[in-house]
């Protein structure tokens, strides 16, 4: 990216934040995993950038950029935090088409001056440079799931095919997905009750998928679909998920993305359960 490169020191002092991409679609590609409302929150530290979605105070998804993803990054404050229109920045990224011609890739050079400024996107594709300016909003507080390792009932970690298969076999007339995970048989069962009836589907803990399966106590708890489903689109991207559960039931799952250039991206979506669960059945 010739013309993005060409910036000198003095440009840099005047951003808190400056981070470059050879790919976009690096960026872009995980943004759109988390792309279920129409605002973030943008966390920027020296180790990368976090960006936080929610919806109605019961669903949480943050997409991790590693400071490592990015050719250039410069954070020169302790943290660097913003709203911004998710939306609008996505259509930004893919102002040149998602689909470039064979060995052209899109680069980016984000850059922000601080609170009340905008957000600045400089976007190169074979010598054509788009600039962009996106306003920046106030932070608002995010919800803290409080997830404490501690209180971990269960965690397994799960090739991600295994759960795409579920996710097409499952009765998804359901209002709920129910979670039932077990020391005992059977391990893993996700099942739910739809217009054809009830559906389950066992995961042996020592199933070919299975790559970790530790779990101190049967738990059964009902999640609704409705809050799941835009995680189906991390879990599309992703390679391995890691599925963890608390003492107040609250589900965590954390999608492991590898990007095109081969390097590890995370997804976690926080979901709480859904709080009229009837008896479970025999």
């Amino acid at each position: 990216m010739p013309l993005l490169t060409q910036h000198t020191q003095d440009e840099n002092d005047q951003y808190c934040l400056v981070a470059s991409l050879d790919n976009v679609r690096n960026f872009s590609t995980i943004l759109k995993a988390i792309h279920f409302q129409e605002h973030a929150t943008c966390f920027t530290t020296k180790n990368g950038i976090k960006v936080t979605v929610e919806n109605a105070k019961c669903v949480q998804a943050n997409a991790f950029i590693q400071a490592e993803v990015f050719q250039e990054f410069l954070v020169r404050e302790e943290s660097v935090i913003f709203r911004i229109n998710l939306t609008v920045l996505l259509d930004c990224l893919s102002i040149f088409g998602s689909n470039p011609m064979p060995g052209t890739l899109t680069a980016l050079r984000m850059c922000y001056q601080g609170y009340g400024h905008p957000l600045m996107l400089f976007l190169e594709e074979g010598g054509v440079v788009t600039i962009c300016k996106i306003n920046t909003q106030e932070p608002q507080e995010t919800l803290d799931f409080d997830f404490c390792t501690t209180n971990v009932i269960s965690k397994i970690i799960l090739q991600s095919e295994g759960l795409r298969e579920a996710f097409s076999e499952l009765d998804m007339t359901s209002e709920v997905l129910q979670i039932t995970i077990s020391p005992d048989k059977p391990y893993f069962r996700l099942s739910t009750f739809g217009n054809a009836g009830s559906s389950h589907l066992d995961y042996p803990k020592d199933c070919d998928l299975m790559e970790a399966f530790h779990c101190n106590q049967t738990q059964v708890n009902r999640y609704k679909i409705s809050l799941l489903k835009p995680s189906t689109k991390a879990l599309v991207l992703s390679c391995k998920v890691s599925i963890r559960t608390d003492t107040r039931g609250f589900l965590s799952l954390q999608y492991m993305i590898r990007n095109e250039d081969g390097r590890v991206c995370f997804v976690d979506y926080y979901c709480s359960p859904d709080e009229d669960i009837p008896e479970p059945e025999s």
